[in-house]
C-alpha cells in the first residue's frame, strides 16, 4: 500500500508542507487581486481627476494670477510685483512629457487607450473610478483562475501573463462584456496541469518566494495608499466617484470666491449683482 493512501496510512513527510504552500499561494493571489484592484482605481481616479477637474484648477490659477497682478498694480510694492510674477508663471508651466503626448504615455509605455488605437481596438477610457460590481466579480474570478503564479512551467506562465494583461486592461475600462468574453475564452483554453508531489527542498523554496513576493506587494500597497490619489480614495472608499463630484463642488465655490475678490480689486460689480458685473476669462 502506498504512503498517504488508505486508512491508517502514515502521511507523506511533505504533506503538511504542501498544504502550507497551497494555502500561501491562495493567500498571496487574494492579496495581489486586492492590490491590483486598488491600483486600477487609483489610476482611473487620477485620469478622471485630471480630465474633469483640470480646467477648474487652471481657472483658479488664472484668477490667482489676476488677483496678484491687480494687487501689484494698486500698491506698486516690489514684493507684490514679485508675487504677481510668480503667480503668473504658475499659470503657464513648462509642459511635462506626458502633457505633450496628451496623457498617452506613462512610465511603462503607452496608456491603454493609446495602445488600443495602435492595435485597431476601440478607444474606451474609464468612465468611472470604480468599475461595476459585475466587472469586479468577473475580474476577481478570472484573476484567481488565470493567475501566473499557478503556472507549472515557463510557457504556461507566459500564456497566463499575456491573458491577465488583457483582463487588467478590460477591467480598468470597466468593460464587463469583454470580461465575460475573456472568461469564456479561458474556460475553453487548455486546462492547467495539476501539480504533482514536490520534494521538500522545492516546497521550502516556493514558500520563500511567496514570502518575498508578499513583501514586495506590501510595499506597492503602501505606496498606493500613501500617495496623494490613494489618500483621497481612502476618504471615500464606498463611493470614490462621488468624491470627484464633491471636489468639483468645492472648486466651483473657490472659483466664485476668487472672482468676487478680483471684481472687488478691479472696482467692478460681481457677477451676482447683474449681467454687466461678470468677470471675463
Amino acid at each position: 500500500m502506498s504512503e498517504g493512501t488508505g486508512d491508517g496510512a502514515a502521511p507523506r513527510p511533505e504533506e503538511r508542507l504542501e498544504r502550507a504552500v497551497r494555502a500561501a499561494e491562495q493567500a498571496l493571489i487574494e492579496y495581489e487581486i486586492a492590490v491590483d484592484t486598488f491600483r486600477i482605481e487609483v489610476e482611473n481616479f487620477s485620469r478622471l481627476h485630471h480630465q474633469k477637474l483640470g480646467p477648474m484648477y487652471s481657472r483658479l490659477d488664472e484668477l490667482d494670477a489676476r488677483i496678484a497682478e491687480a494687487m501689484a498694480a494698486r500698491t506698486g510694492d516690489p514684493e507684490d510685483i514679485r508675487r504677481a510674477d510668480e503667480a503668473r508663471a504658475r499659470v503657464m508651466p513648462m509642459p511635462a512629457v506626458e502633457e505633450l503626448f496628451h496623457g498617452w504615455m506613462d512610465g511603462d509605455g503607452l496608456f491603454p487607450e493609446a495602445a488600443a488605437m495602435l492595435t485597431d481596438q476601440p478607444v474606451r477610457p474609464p468612465q468611472r473610478v470604480r468599475p461595476s460590481e459585475e466587472a469586479r466579480k468577473l475580474y476577481r474570478e478570472l484573476a484567481r483562475k488565470a493567475h501566473p503564479d499557478l503556472a507549472q512551467d515557463d510557457d504556461e506562465r507566459k500564456r497566463r501573463e499575456e491573458f491577465i494583461t488583457r483582463v487588467n486592461a478590460a477591467y480598468s475600462r470597466g468593460d464587463a462584456p469583454l470580461l465575460r468574453e475573456l472568461a469564456e475564452e479561458w474556460a475553453a483554453g487548455p486546462a492547467p496541469a495539476e501539480r504533482g508531489p514536490s520534494p521538500s527542498e522545492e516546497l521550502y523554496a516556493r514558500l520563500e518566494w511567496l514570502a518575498h513576493r508578499k513583501e514586495l506587494l506590501t510595499l506597492v500597497a503602501r505606496e498606493l495608499e500613501e500617495g496623494a490619489i490613494g489618500s483621497m480614495l481612502r476618504i471615500a472608499p464606498d463611493d470614490p466617484d462621488r468624491l470627484l463630484e464633491e471636489i468639483a463642488e468645492q472648486l466651483l465655490a473657490q472659483v466664485a470666491e476668487r472672482e468676487a475678490e478680483l471684481a472687488t480689486l478691479l472696482g467692478q460689480p460681481h457677477a451676482s449683482e447683474g449681467p454687466s458685473g461678470s468677470v471675463g476669462p
